[in-house]
């Protein structure tokens, strides 16, 4: 007669998790852990039941599950035995909540670069606060509006209605708005709709770039860029700024793709002029480079009129635009998309497939629905006005509450702006004793490839209301040692 299993089981009734699941995590372990050995005979499943005074069921039940992950051998007329070939596995104390330390793995020189990036910044807490870049105002947000959208694209959403990855409809009323608002030349068709701006940036610099090839970044620009490009195995080059964007003047090099943000340079604000798009579009004919135009948060221009994209200026097919929901909508709403060269359609959905970068066909559904029913358009209207009367407020904040301690230059356009430092000093210390006292803040000199040329801070607008504007440049003019 088998022996009974002591101190291998021990089952606990007052613990929430059923009595079968206790049995089998339990022998599970001791088999692991060499407790119980190969070839080792259980009680019969009658006998074992008894044992523990339990339902034979419950016994049945445990030995099932262990038998189909090959734990156990079960034959007919003959007691479960300990399966052959189950050297000592790893301990399993981890199925009782108890952590294992795992082993030490060899990371990839990609995974090693993005840990030594401050890409996505750190600084942020659960609670966005003032003055986090970067976000739309939620709050000002139609969210019955969009509600509406949603339930009827979910209702109406069928496997055999889905079509292809991207959404016919969306990328048709995506073609409108950019023709007519960003001058962008397009057909629907190519238009790829991704998950998020990021992952368009991605999906172009895998298609676009092979190990080696040099790839330049405007300095300071935007990080998000070159951990993308850098995952490519792009060769990073900055390309300093002035204030009319990306200099070209003296530059030798041969860059293979120019990642730029001509609508509101990232981050300094600054809106590249006619003369240099077109000297900038000169070079990349000449030169055979790709241009990549992040144009992220350009629905929102407040003085004059709105720049027409690099992309709708561009004759030769070498420029990508890359846009995003995020920015005019709400930041969860997690859809980007790049407008690809017609000629390059094809392969822009293979590498989609590939690389899984597809964005929900429901919520796609319900984003074209949102923009042919004018709620878009009127979305951006509404807060082109609230957001620009937030980017006074906060300029006007700063200077009284700061004093001399900062230059701003009211941008154009967009959701943030940057306070340049008059004084030089260590701006990534100042963002944390920032937050220390409650306030968020991006430090510019971060935002450099290389050696930084200024100090300064990187300020969201959109999102705050008058009173938080003012709070928060209370805070930061006590830190500076303003007051």
């Amino acid at each position: 007669m088998a022996q009974p299993l002591t101190g291998v089981i021990d089952l606990d009734r007052g613990d929430s998790a059923p009595l079968a699941r206790q049995l089998y995590e339990q022998l599970r372990s001791a088999i692991a852990d060499g407790r119980l050995r190969q070839g080792h005979r259980l009680p019969s499943s009658r006998r074992l039941a008894e044992q523990l005074d339990v339902a034979r069921n419950t016994v049945s039940v445990a030995i099932d599950q262990l038998a189909a992950e090959g734990y156990l051998d079960i034959t007919r007329g003959r007691r479960p035995s300990i399966a052959a070939g189950l050297a000592r596995l790893p301990a399993m104390d981890a199925v009782r909540g108890q952590p294992v330390t795992p082993a030490k793995q060899r990371l990839s020189a990609w995974a090693r670069r993005i840990g030594r990036s401050n890409w996505p910044p750190t600084l942020f807490e659960d609670a966005p606060r003032p003055f986090t870049p970067g976000l739309a105002d939620a709050r000002a947000f139609p969210h019955d509006v969009w509600a509406r959208c949603l339930r009827r694209a979910a209702r109406n959403a069928h496997p055999r209605r889905q079509g292809g990855h991207n959404r016919r409809a969306l990328q048709e009323a995506l073609a409108r708005h950019l023709i007519e608002h960003r001058g962008v030349r397009t057909e629907p068709r190519q238009i790829i709709v991704t998950p998020s701006a990021q992952a368009a940036i991605a999906l172009i610099a895998r298609v676009i770039l092979d190990a080696g090839d040099i790839a330049w970044l405007e300095s300071p620009g935007y990080l998000g860029a070159r951990v993308a490009l850098e995952a490519a195995g792009a060769d990073i080059v900055g390309v300093p700024v002035d204030r009319s964007g990306l200099t070209l003047a003296g530059r030798s090099d041969r860059p293979r793709l120019i990642f730029v943000t001509p609508s509101h340079q990232y981050p300094t604000g600054g809106l590249m002029p006619i003369d240099r798009r077109l000297e900038l579009l000169r070079f990349i004919k000449a030169t055979g480079a790709a241009l990549i135009e992040d144009d992220y948060d350009s629905e929102f221009h407040y003085d004059g009129r709105p720049v027409a994209s690099l992309q709708g200026l561009d004759g030769t097919g070498r420029v990508f635009y890359v846009g995003t929901f995020s920015k005019v909508m709400l930041s969860d709403i997690r859809v980007g998309y790049a407008v690809v060269p017609e000629n390059l359609v094809e392969t822009f959905e293979i590498a989609q497939r590939h690389t899984g970068q597809l964005a929900s066909a429901t919520l796609q559904d319900a984003l074209s629905e949102f923009m042919d029913d004018g709620d878009y358009a009127a979305h951006i209207r509404r807060m082109s006005r609230l957001y620009r009367a937030r980017r006074d407020r906060l300029v006007q904040a700063l200077a009284a509450e700061t004093r001399d301690t900062f230059v701003v230059d009211p941008p154009a356009g967009g959701m943030q702006l940057l306070a340049r430092c008059r004084v030089r000093q260590n701006d990534l210390r100042l963002c944390a004793r920032l937050a220390e006292a409650g306030v968020t803040a991006r430090p510019l000199s971060t935002h450099y490839i290389g050696e930084a040329t200024e100090r300064g801070l990187f300020l969201g607008f959109a999102a705050w209301t008058d009173e938080e504007i003012d709070a928060g440049a209370r805070l930061i003019g006590r830190v500076c040692g303003a007051r």
